[in-house]
């Protein structure tokens, strides 16, 4: 997936670090360090040869309870920053929900803007559309001065991703291209610690939107709320773990303080591999209740999945109702996809896949034959192979309905190991309906 911000690109499938720069006397956790312009450009280079490639200038403190900052003000402390950073060739995004600061910024050469209001202001939308900057669309419930009085929410997952697919499709029909869009489910903006940390734990439903998602986590009181750290200073080695925890589920820009700590976190990050399960043939079932034993087989497959040694499956399709492909003369099949983060080499994952399908009692006596557990590997992140063994992507992982239509539900718009985009266009087999 690609963030495209001016003349900058990113492939979010390897996590791009944005490096935080506060150039404000009174953030939380840093405030008052970087007012001054040379220590400013300092720390951000510092972070540019630690790993960032992208630097997010702020001017305004959006921490609970903060006053707002006049764009005046804001511009003062920001524009000198932005000016000389972009002209060292620097990807710069400016922190900001004004939006004459925005149209200043860009002037002086940031690629990126960063609303914490989501561009919820008519005049924000227009200091971007006519530009080519990317987007990072925050989620905020109220304002800073009041967003932690009582924040409430029926479903805080459902209630994000469905806000913030809401102001995408605006902000695309306003004019602005989807490539450019990032999503931020805005952590502790309008949330209490349990609340981010239920929503921190769900990232790949935010994933299911289709845009690159960010993961500003960096020393948020969830954080100091949940390993029990009170200062925010110290909070730099649980937020690379939860910034390598949010990659893992979908994420594909982190925001952070501490680039050197969060950089080595992600070094950790296992390959995401996309598994294709399929059953026809239900180990038992009554006359009548063969679609429930089907889906049975299939959770009893995901339910081996989950012992692979180094493996984690975080995302599970639904499950959908095919039609045969290749060899006809056999039942109806149901079939899921579920995406994975694994340390197996593609070639040890397939033998343990196929260790499943045999206890499951696959039988391989007609190709493409009636099977009780079918498990494909589809894509696996990082590797294009051909040989006797495996072949990845899958050549005909395309052409499958049952394929595409599941994983398309997970990761819309979603680019296989060797750059092809899943499409319906190329689908001739197997016809599947959602269950």
């Amino acid at each position: 997936m690609i963030w495209r911000c001016s003349s900058f690109e990113f492939d979010v499938k390897t996590p791009v670090v944005m490096g935080v720069l506060n150039v404000t006397p009174d953030s939380f956790s840093d405030g008052g360090r970087y007012a001054n312009l040379d220590d400013a450009l300092a720390h951000a280079r510092r972070m540019v040869e630690e790993g960032a490639r992208i630097i997010d200038v702020g001017g305004e403190s959006t921490r609970p309870g903060a006053a707002p900052v006049s764009p005046d003000d804001e511009l003062a402390r920001v524009l000198d920053v932005v000016r000389a950073l972009a002209a060292e060739g620097v990807c710069v995004s400016i922190d900001t929900r004004h939006a004459q600061v925005a149209r200043a910024c860009l002037e002086a050469g940031a690629a990126i803007v960063n609303d914490v209001s989501g561009f919820s202001d008519p005049d924000m939308v227009q200091a971007v559309v006519g530009s080519d900057c990317g987007l990072v669309v925050m989620h905020m419930q109220g304002d800073p001065a009041t967003m932690q009085d009582d924040p409430r929410y029926d479903d805080v997952v459902t209630e994000v991703r469905a806000w913030l697919g809401q102001r995408c499709a605006r902000l695309e029909a306003a004019g602005i291209a989807r490539e450019r869009l990032c999503v931020d489910p805005g952590p502790g903006f309008g949330k209490t610690p349990q609340q981010t940390i239920e929503l921190v734990r769900n990232f790949q439903e935010i994933a299911h939107l289709g845009y690159p998602v960010m993961a500003a986590l960096s020393r948020k009181s969830y954080i100091g709320y949940a390993y029990n750290i009170p200062d925010p200073l110290q909070r730099d080695a649980a937020s690379a773990a939860e910034a390598l925890m949010a990659c893992e589920l979908g994420a594909g820009v982190v925001r952070a303080h501490n680039v050197a700590e969060t950089t080595k976190a992600l070094a950790d990050l296992r390959p995401e591999v996309v598994l294709g399960m399929g059953c026809n043939v239900p180990l038992v079932a009554n006359p009548g209740e063969e679609r429930e034993g089907k889906i049975a087989l299939l959770n009893q497959a995901i339910s081996m999945l989950c012992t692979l040694p180094d493996t984690q499956i975080t995302d599970i399709s639904g499950f959908y109702e095919s039609e045969p492909a290749y060899y006809l003369d056999q039942d109806v099949f149901v079939n899921a996809v579920v995406i994975m983060r694994t340390g197996l080499p593609p070639a040890e994952l397939l033998k343990y896949l196929h260790a499943i399908e045999n206890s499951l009692g696959r039988v391989r006596e007609i190709e493409n034959g009636p099977r009780t557990c079918d498990l494909d590997i589809i894509d696996y992140q990082l590797y294009v192979i051909d040989n006797e063994v495996l072949t990845l992507p899958h050549p005909r992982a395309l052409e499958r309905d049952f394929v595409v239509k599941p994983l398309l539900e997970l990761r819309p718009g979603f680019v296989l190991a060797d750059g092809t985009t899943v499409t319906q266009d190329g689908v001739t087999v197997g016809k599947a309906f959602r269950l």
